[in-house]
């Protein structure tokens, strides 16, 4: 498992991946993730509440 300190880069990778795809796919741009923007999108969402639920853990 990655270091917890590594989070917030993956987070953001994770950020610019899925929106330089959901940019270029009109699919994605409705909300109705196409194969490839499914993954990506859950990625972001999974990194997204592991990084914003950090300082929620008490």
């Amino acid at each position: 498992m990655p270091a917890a300190d590594d989070l917030y880069p993956r987070y953001m990778r994770a950020d610019d991946t899925w929106r330089a795809h959901r940019d270029v796919c009109p699919l994605c741009r409705t909300g109705a993730h196409c194969p490839t923007g499914v993954p990506l999108a859950e990625r972001f969402e999974r990194l997204q509440d592991a990084y914003l639920g950090r300082g929620r853990s008490t």
